[in-house]
Protein backbone atom coordinates (compact mmCIF):
# COMPACT_ATOMS: atom_id res chain seq x y z
CA UNK A 1 0.00 0.00 0.00
CA UNK A 2 1.82 3.76 -0.85
CA UNK A 3 2.33 5.88 1.77
CA UNK A 4 0.08 8.61 0.67
CA UNK A 5 -3.34 6.30 0.87
CA UNK A 6 -2.41 5.79 4.78
CA UNK A 7 -1.85 9.83 4.81
CA UNK A 8 -4.83 10.61 3.26
CA UNK A 9 -7.50 9.58 5.34
CA UNK A 10 -5.33 10.51 8.64
CA UNK A 11 -4.62 14.29 7.02
CA UNK A 12 -8.75 14.16 6.66
CA UNK A 13 -9.31 13.61 10.19
CA UNK A 14 -6.51 16.38 11.20
CA UNK A 15 -8.39 19.04 8.53
CA UNK A 16 -11.99 17.61 9.63
CA UNK A 17 -10.53 18.45 13.64
CA UNK A 18 -9.08 22.21 12.43
CA UNK A 19 -12.00 22.77 11.03
CA UNK A 20 -13.88 21.99 13.98
CA UNK A 21 -12.12 23.62 16.24
CA UNK A 22 -12.28 26.85 13.73
CA UNK A 23 -15.46 26.74 13.88
CA UNK A 24 -15.50 25.93 17.74
CA UNK A 25 -13.10 30.01 18.74
CA UNK A 26 -15.28 31.38 15.56
CA UNK A 27 -18.73 30.90 17.39
CA UNK A 28 -17.20 31.36 21.28
CA UNK A 29 -15.50 34.53 19.96
CA UNK A 30 -19.40 36.05 18.68
CA UNK A 31 -20.42 34.64 21.57
CA UNK A 32 -18.04 36.50 23.82
CA UNK A 33 -18.82 39.89 22.01
CA UNK A 34 -22.11 39.27 22.65
CA UNK A 35 -21.53 38.85 26.34
CA UNK A 36 -19.13 41.95 26.64
CA UNK A 37 -22.00 43.96 25.00
CA UNK A 38 -24.90 42.76 27.49
CA UNK A 39 -22.44 43.74 30.14
CA UNK A 40 -21.54 47.12 28.80
CA UNK A 41 -25.63 47.58 27.74
CA UNK A 42 -26.75 46.80 31.43
CA UNK A 43 -23.83 48.55 33.12
CA UNK A 44 -24.33 51.32 31.16
CA UNK A 45 -28.54 51.71 31.53
CA UNK A 46 -28.28 50.76 35.25
CA UNK A 47 -25.81 54.02 35.51
CA UNK A 48 -28.39 56.21 33.71
CA UNK A 49 -31.19 54.77 35.82
CA UNK A 50 -29.19 55.25 39.15
CA UNK A 51 -28.45 59.21 38.10
CA UNK A 52 -31.76 59.52 37.43
CA UNK A 53 -31.16 60.27 33.90
CA UNK A 54 -34.36 59.04 32.02
CA UNK A 55 -33.65 60.18 28.61
CA UNK A 56 -30.65 58.03 28.62
CA UNK A 57 -31.93 55.06 30.08
CA UNK A 58 -34.64 55.46 27.24
CA UNK A 59 -32.05 55.23 24.59
CA UNK A 60 -31.51 51.45 25.61
CA UNK A 61 -35.45 50.79 24.86
CA UNK A 62 -36.42 48.79 21.77
CA UNK A 63 -37.70 50.71 18.90
CA UNK A 64 -41.30 48.82 18.61
CA UNK A 65 -41.19 49.24 22.80
CA UNK A 66 -40.93 52.83 22.52
CA UNK A 67 -43.52 52.90 19.49
CA UNK A 68 -46.35 50.70 21.40
CA UNK A 69 -45.93 53.08 24.64
CA UNK A 70 -44.70 56.74 24.55
CA UNK A 71 -43.86 58.38 27.81
CA UNK A 72 -46.25 61.17 27.95
CA UNK A 73 -45.14 64.49 29.87
CA UNK A 74 -46.91 63.24 33.22
CA UNK A 75 -44.75 59.98 33.36
CA UNK A 76 -41.82 62.61 32.63
CA UNK A 77 -42.69 64.64 35.50
CA UNK A 78 -43.51 61.59 37.77
CA UNK A 79 -40.36 59.85 36.98
CA UNK A 80 -38.23 63.60 37.92
CA UNK A 81 -39.89 63.58 41.23
CA UNK A 82 -38.11 60.11 42.12
CA UNK A 83 -34.35 59.68 43.38
CA UNK A 84 -33.02 56.08 43.15
CA UNK A 85 -31.10 55.00 46.16
CA UNK A 86 -30.17 51.61 45.23
CA UNK A 87 -30.41 49.30 42.07
CA UNK A 88 -29.55 45.35 42.99
CA UNK A 89 -28.97 43.07 40.01
CA UNK A 90 -29.18 40.24 42.24
CA UNK A 91 -27.62 37.63 39.77
CA UNK A 92 -27.29 39.11 36.60
CA UNK A 93 -29.04 38.71 33.52
CA UNK A 94 -29.92 34.71 32.09
CA UNK A 95 -30.34 33.16 29.17
CA UNK A 96 -33.99 33.23 27.66
CA UNK A 97 -34.34 31.84 24.29
CA UNK A 98 -32.65 32.59 21.46
CA UNK A 99 -30.64 36.24 21.83
CA UNK A 100 -32.54 36.89 24.69
CA UNK A 101 -32.03 37.20 28.43
CA UNK A 102 -33.91 38.07 31.38
CA UNK A 103 -32.88 39.87 34.59
CA UNK A 104 -34.67 40.81 38.16
CA UNK A 105 -33.84 44.41 39.54
CA UNK A 106 -34.68 45.42 42.83
CA UNK A 107 -34.49 49.64 42.64
CA UNK A 108 -34.83 51.64 45.89
CA UNK A 109 -36.38 54.64 45.05
CA UNK A 110 -37.56 57.94 46.95
CA UNK A 111 -40.18 60.49 46.33
CA UNK A 112 -38.48 63.81 46.76
CA UNK A 113 -42.43 65.12 47.69
CA UNK A 114 -43.32 62.69 50.18
CA UNK A 115 -39.52 61.97 51.26
CA UNK A 116 -40.77 57.92 51.37
CA UNK A 117 -38.42 55.11 50.45
CA UNK A 118 -39.63 51.78 48.97
CA UNK A 119 -38.71 49.05 46.74
CA UNK A 120 -39.64 48.34 43.00
CA UNK A 121 -38.71 44.88 41.10
CA UNK A 122 -38.72 45.30 37.56
CA UNK A 123 -37.79 42.30 35.60
CA UNK A 124 -36.11 42.92 32.80
CA UNK A 125 -35.77 41.34 28.95
CA UNK A 126 -33.26 41.99 26.83
CA UNK A 127 -32.75 41.22 23.02
CA UNK A 128 -29.51 41.11 21.45
CA UNK A 129 -29.65 41.94 17.49
CA UNK A 130 -27.08 40.46 16.14
CA UNK A 131 -26.73 42.61 12.91
CA UNK A 132 -26.58 45.67 14.66
CA UNK A 133 -24.37 44.27 17.65
CA UNK A 134 -26.65 45.72 20.30
CA UNK A 135 -28.97 44.81 22.93
CA UNK A 136 -32.50 46.21 23.37
CA UNK A 137 -34.79 46.86 26.31
CA UNK A 138 -37.55 44.97 25.67
CA UNK A 139 -40.04 45.73 29.01
CA UNK A 140 -39.29 49.52 29.53
CA UNK A 141 -38.57 51.77 32.27
CA UNK A 142 -39.37 50.38 35.62
CA UNK A 143 -42.94 50.89 36.75
CA UNK A 144 -42.69 53.38 39.85
CA UNK A 145 -46.54 53.89 40.00
CA UNK A 146 -47.48 52.90 43.42
CA UNK A 147 -49.24 49.47 43.62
Amino acid sequence: MPADATMEPAMRRIALLFLVLAVSLLSGCATDIRNEALTRTTNAYASAVRWGDWEGAQSFLDKDYIADHPLSSVDQGRLGQLRITGYDEGGGPRPDGDNEVVQVVQINVVNINTQSERTVVDRQRWRYDPEKKKWWLMTGLPDFSPK
